[in-house]
């Protein structure tokens, strides 16, 4: 700065050296120090105007910021859920479909409080930009309860599509899907993907779906597709209802399966669903080892769980910190599941 300074101050005074007579004029340090700082300062603002100013708005949907999408239509499936439509500007539609394959999500955000929450599309976002979810109003979940609370016509912000687990045709032999409640959610996404392609599943899923009563149990159209889905590819699908108790006191707008279970999804339904053997020779269960896994290790199988924190740990174990995956436990543990063959949503 001071070298500057002292150029400045030699170019000036050698610039009214050239005229005679012309009495000359020296400045002090101070005041040339400031001029030349307000100059440099003034050239870089210039230089970097383009960096300064805010970036340029992506209209499509992405992880990085917030798109406004429009809630087109609000319907109480039972007491404390609704089946919510969200419509994006045909502009925010994603264009690389790569990003949109089975399982994603978008935080949606609370304006009131300024807090985002995750919740996943059922069937990700049609050529319209529409995008449907199946969402339960908690005592102490605020988004959700902001979310019941709007009409329609109301803007509301979205921000992914955020991965939540990679789905790909070749990786797994079986893939079993354990939910509870609106835990169904990605798992209808994936099975909504899968058997609404041109390409034919060449792998084995079953999906295990318990509610409370069958006035809990998903929209209409879910389980009427689920139930398709079944019917058409058996050897591809199977499809489990599972509800802790028979009250039909409540309407609710699909008749209810009649292969539904009145239980909770137990160690029986999951050693089915994995095709093992329910049974062991007593000499056998003396000798063999507890550590040895259920699932023969050439056969790629993996178990997704999703539903409440309780029927979770009840499954597969407890989460780890901070939602991480944590120990494989519950009765996948005790099957001897290990953690490449669990996965908790």
């Amino acid at each position: 700065m001071l070298a500057l300074c002292r150029r400045a101050q030699a170019r000036w005074l050698s610039s009214t050296a050239s005229k005679p007579g012309q009495r000359r004029v020296l400045l002090k340090p101070s005041v040339v120090i400031a001029g030349v700082s307000s100059a440099i300062a003034a050239y870089l603002a210039l230089r970097d105007q383009p960096y300064s100013l805010p970036p340029r708005t992506e209209k499509s949907l992405n992880p990085s910021k917030f798109t406004p999408a429009t809630l087109v239509k609000s319907v109480q499936t039972s007491s404390d859920t609704r089946l919510l439509t969200l419509s994006l500007p045909l502009d925010a539609i994603p264009q690389d479909n790569r990003e949109l394959t089975p399982i994603w999500s978008v935080f949606v955000k609370d304006d009131d409080i300024q807090v985002e929450r995750p919740y996943t599309p059922l069937e990700g976002v049609d050529e319209s930009g529409n995008m449907s979810f199946w969402i339960k109003k908690y005592d102490h979940g605020e988004v959700a309860r902001w979310l019941h609370a709007k009409q329609p016509g109301s803007s509301i912000e979205l921000r992914g599509p955020v991965k939540t687990w990679t789905w790909k045709d070749d990786t797994w032999d079986d893939i079993i899907m354990v939910s509870g409640g609106t835990g169904i959610t990605p798992f209808y996404q994936l099975l909504h993907h899968v058997f609404s392609s041109k390409n034919e599943c060449k792998g084995r899923l079953t999906l295990l779906h318990a509610s409370k009563t069958p006035a809990d149990l998903p929209p209409a159209n879910v389980m009427e597709f689920l139930h398709g889905v079944a019917e058409q590819h058996p050897n591809n699908f199977r499809f489990r209802v599972f509800v802790d108790s028979l009250d039909v006191s409540q309407q609710h707008e699909v008749k209810i399966p009649m292969d539904i279970t009145c239980d909770r999804i137990g160690k029986s339904a999951l050693q089915d669903a994995l095709r093992l053997k329910k049974t062991m020779p007593w000499w056998k269960a003396l000798f063999w080892p507890t550590n040895v896994p259920a699932v023969a290790e050439d056969r790629k199988v993996i178990v997704l769980v999703c539903g409440p924190e309780q029927m979770v740990n009840a499954i597969a174990g407890p989460y780890g910190r901070n939602y991480a995956q944590g120990k494989v436990g519950g009765i996948l543990g005790e099957l001897g599941l290990r953690s490449h063959q669990v996965w908790k949503l």
